[in-house]
């Protein structure tokens, strides 16, 4: 198989990442359809895509003419036969557990075509936890996309049954699309650059679950010393706190990690109150105007 057989990408998943890659596809001029369990949540992934299209018409990343044209080119479904009949590659985003990936991956292969590529944009876990269950192992890789509107890069990692081709055709798939694709050569849980922000991220979770000291001056200290716009607590509002949740959760299980637990019921107290971050327009801060990116928030006290 070439890449110029690509032809139509199904998006499984209608979350915050599915909405970035399926615009970043139609804009580079491939068909997109969007899967996901129902009708409304495919409704909201479909205006938040219409959001981030004029965002980049606003900053003069693309054109209303290319706008308009992608967004032409992304259908949505909730029947996955329907869904999964025409696809040419498979880019999925569901949430970070192994078996809901295995169960998707299984029920998909049912529907495509056997030239049909694999890919999974999870941020943590590695392919090989469920590359039985696709029925084509050889055909699946992590394909994973950092925010795209603020990134390029990608990382392509195969696991040890992935053929050559399919990794070879995946990174001219992303270079097609305008990104940069980092190849791994082994499988590793966060890739490269996710596996140093996770422990960069729980060092910060650790601090303020243990009420070391507030999110803010953890922030402040980062962003102070570092020279960074952005500290940990503003990168995870942006990554959606629900995420950093179950990547948290997920691995404090699976290693039993007292103090990881502790990060994950700190991050949930945030759920359970509905702030999940910019998506619902709180998090650990308040959007559209965060205190972390005004003139003060980095001013000595007396001039706050």
């Amino acid at each position: 198989m070439k890449l110029a057989r690509i032809k139509t990408i199904l998006i499984a998943g209608a979350g915050t990442m599915g909405q970035q890659t399926a615009l970043l596809c139609a804009l580079n001029d491939y068909d997109v359809v969007i899967y996901d369990i129902s009708d409304e949540i495919l409704a909201g992934g479909m205006e938040r895509i219409r959001k981030n299209a004029s965002r980049m018409t606003g900053f003069d990343l693309c054109t209303q003419e290319a706008a308009d044209k992608a967004l032409s080119r992304i259908s949505t479904f909730s029947d996955l036969a329907t869904a999964a009949g025409n696809a040419d590659l498979v880019i999925e985003s569901v949430p970070e557990d192994p078996a809901i990936k295995g169960r998707l991956f299984h029920d998909i292969n049912d529907c495509c075509n056997p030239h049909t590529i694999f890919t999974t944009n999870t941020s943590s876990l590695v392919p090989s936890m469920f590359a039985e269950e696709t029925g084509r192992p050889e055909k699946l890789c992590a394909l994973h996309f950092h925010d795209v509107a603020l990134s390029k890069i990608v990382d392509v990692m195969p696991h040890p049954g992935t053929s050559t081709e399919t990794v070879e055709i995946v990174r001219q798939f992303a270079e097609d699309l305008g990104q940069i694709p980092i190849v791994l050569t082994r499988e590793n849980n966060g890739y490269i650059f996710n596996n140093m922000l996770m422990s960069f991220l729980g060092s910060a979770l650790s601090l303020a679950a243990k009420e070391v000291a507030p999110i803010e001056e953890i922030d402040r200290s980062w962003m102070g010393v570092m020279h960074t716009p952005v500290g940990p607590f503003g990168i995870m509002d942006s990554i959606g706190i629900d995420t950093s949740w179950k990547v948290t959760d997920y691995w404090a299980r699976q290693r039993d990690d007292p103090q990881a637990k502790a990060n994950a019921a700190f991050l949930k107290t945030y759920m359970d109150k509905g702030r999940l971050g910019i998506k619902t327009g709180q998090g650990f801060y308040t959007y559209p105007d965060p205190a972390f990116a005004r003139p003060d928030f980095m001013a000595p006290q007396k001039n706050r």
